[in-house]
């Protein structure tokens, strides 16, 4: 089995033959940490045109990649959004490389009664993302919207789009079984998945949420879960039922 080519994530449309201009941080990963000489396989994606092989050109201390042949279209994007309230650095940091892995469409970093956390660096939670992004063979990097306050969000809520959120008390059915529920009537829909705070979800806002038509209240288990923990294990139910787990993994062998 032979090594896969590095994969990169850039701004710009691919087409053939089209020359790539390279981030400083690209140049620097590419040149001195994985000590590529010219002519090595680059793999290029961009959220848009799927994901195209190119070749390594260097002149003098310009590096730039020759986009050469399409290797995977790209295909439709799928995963739920993840509505959460903002953390402390380390855990959203995992947060945001987690979920990517998991498949997620858009972060909704929200302000709830109980966040305790209002400031944080969504320039680094992207680059997070996008380096899970390059490293879990995704064509496509999460969005992420500014943050906003919960209610704010609830007021603009995008028609046909179920939000499923862990109620920490209250009646809930475990998230499995709701999930199969759903499943087993076969209807279409989009997803947002919730999960408050340390201290989860304050009591109004349970009221609230549970009072919203869309809105599905689901039970994460008998112990605590912190935020980013809590946010994990409900994408990885949701695939596991809804998603595409299903899917076979890509072969890089063509086999």
């Amino acid at each position: 089995m032979t090594k896969s080519p590095p994969r990169l994530f850039v701004n710009c449309s691919l087409t053939p033959d089209s020359l790539i201009s390279l981030q400083n941080s690209q140049i620097h990963y590419l040149k001195n940490v994985l000590r590529l000489q010219p002519g090595a396989l680059v793999s290029l994606f961009n959220g848009r045109d799927g994901e195209w092989s190119g070749s390594l050109a260097m002149d003098l201390n310009l590096i730039s990649v020759k986009v050469e042949k399409l290797q995977r279209p790209q295909p439709d994007s799928s995963g739920p959004g993840l509505l959460f309230a903002p953390i402390k650095k380390g855990p959203m940091e995992v947060l945001s490389q987690k979920a990517t892995e998991l498949g997620v469409s858009i972060l909704l970093p929200t302000i709830t009664d109980f966040t305790d956390v209002t400031r944080s660096n969504y320039d680094r939670v992207r680059a997070i993302a996008v380096e899970a992004a390059e490293q879990c063979d995704r064509l496509n990097v999460p969005l992420i919207e500014p943050p906003k306050k919960l209610i704010e969000r609830l007021q603009v809520w995008p028609e046909n789009t179920k939000l499923l959120f862990a109620a920490e008390s209250g009646l809930a059915k475990p998230i499995d079984a709701a999930l199969r529920d759903v499943k087993d009537k076969n209807i279409l829909m989009d997803w947002v998945l919730a999960v408050g705070p340390a201290g989860g979800f304050s009591p109004a806002e349970h009221e609230m949420l549970r009072g919203l038509s869309y809105a599905i209240p689901v039970g994460l288990g008998p112990r605590l879960l912190k935020a980013e923990t809590a946010a994990i294990a409900a994408l990885s139910c949701w695939q596991s039922i809804l998603g595409d787990w299903e899917n076979r993994p890509i072969d890089r062998n063509g086999e």
